[in-house]
């Protein structure tokens, strides 16, 4: 298969959230947290719950930025 340039920078706009444990490293609980406290974005498309992925993103550059 021959992937194009573009296609080698897109990114998920939503993640499920067995994803976002996986790629994050925190746990199911932890994430749920943070949704819970408005620190991760969810989107709901029927009753999947969707995180999206520039929220991930933006959490863990704040929280580099905060210990570094």
């Amino acid at each position: 298969m021959i992937e194009r340039a573009w296609e080698q920078k897109i990114e998920p706009l939503t993640v499920r959230i067995s994803t976002a444990v996986r790629i994050t490293g925190l746990s199911r609980s932890r994430i749920y947290e943070l949704i819970q406290s408005g620190d991760i974005d969810t989107v709901k498309v029927g009753r999947c719950t969707l995180v999206q992925f520039a929220s991930l993103k933006a959490l863990t550059r704040s929280r580099a930025a905060s210990d570094g």
